[in-house]
């Protein structure tokens, strides 16, 4: 079953437009939302969340969202990069609030999060680090038995020990507790870390959404000593670098002569097919 479907997501502004994004994101999996700044990621979340008047579907756990959207939103937990409100209110009063907007709120839960996090209820938001900001944004979510979690670049600006205890928790929550992940993040080493499955956004389109071993395994980087060859050869994204030309080609695609090739990495996949993005649009302003 599908915790979450998505079907032709398209948010229009006047310089940037979603563009018909769908995919499906399995329970209990692990889905990483990679891209660049200005992809669409959060543009992506607060669509599905329907935070912003977006065209297109979505289901969550079979159901459609928008026909129910007050108590499906009981079943989904939403962290952004950090708690950035109320800098001088202790915890304890924002858990007050935040619990009384849930049915299923359960106080054994949150208490169970903050030993397991390390919090101090007595303390203030400003007294926290960036990493117990992200760990007090993902008690409050988890206290109301949220089952799918959206997390909108919660790793962004926090060291890597905390970016590690961070991915350890998701893995444990997919793992043992079976909660679907969605997090978006422009970090590739945290995708590598703890996704199932990668949704590569690149300028409000999708070229790629599959499971993380398969995508690794589409893709060779090659290496070309000109840009005529990298043409001839119908390379993805092919980019100058100080040895010659480089550009992405499928694992079955035949190897020009002369070309090197090696497993591309997932940045690399990320930065070709985001300059392929790039060279499309351009040829489309033309015409």
């Amino acid at each position: 079953m599908n915790a979450l479907s998505v079907r032709g997501l398209t948010k229009r502004y006047p310089h940037f437009c979603l563009d018909a994004v769908s995919f499906d994101v399995a329970e209990g999996h692990i889905a990483g939302l990679i891209g660049g700044n200005g992809a669409g990621k959060s543009t992506l979340l607060k669509g599905i969340l329907h935070l912003i008047d977006a065209a297109g579907e979505v289901s969550v756990f079979g159901e459609p969202f928008r026909a129910d959207e007050v108590r499906l939103k009981q079943q989904i937990g939403f962290v952004g990069g950090g708690f950035r409100f109320y800098p001088m209110k202790r915890l304890a009063a924002i858990r007050s609030v935040y619990a009384a907007f849930y049915q299923n709120w359960n106080d054994e839960t949150y208490r169970s999060c903050l030993r397991r996090f390390g919090l101090d209820e007595r303390k203030r938001v400003r007294e926290l680090s960036d990493g117990m900001k992200v760990k007090f944004s993902l008690a409050l979510a988890l206290s109301h038995g949220a089952k799918l979690l959206l997390l909108d670049e919660p790793t962004s600006g926090l060291d890597p020990l905390s970016r590690e205890e961070f991915c350890d928790i998701l893995l444990s929550l997919s793992r043992e507790e079976k909660t679907t992940v969605l997090f978006s993040t422009h970090i590739s080493s945290d995708l590598l870390r703890t996704a199932d499955d990668v949704l590569l956004l690149s300028r409000g389109k999708l070229p790629e959404s599959r499971p993380l071993p398969e995508l690794l395994a589409r893709w060779k980087t090659v290496l070309f000593s000109t840009a005529k060859e990298a043409a001839a050869a119908n390379a993805a994204g092919v980019k100058k670098t100080k040895d010659g030309f480089e550009g992405l080609m499928t694992q079955g695609a035949p190897l020009p002569a002369n070309a090197a090739c090696r497993a591309a990495t997932l940045d690399e996949i990320l930065i070709h097919l985001e300059q392929t993005q790039k060279e499309d649009n351009a040829h489309a302003d033309t015409h």
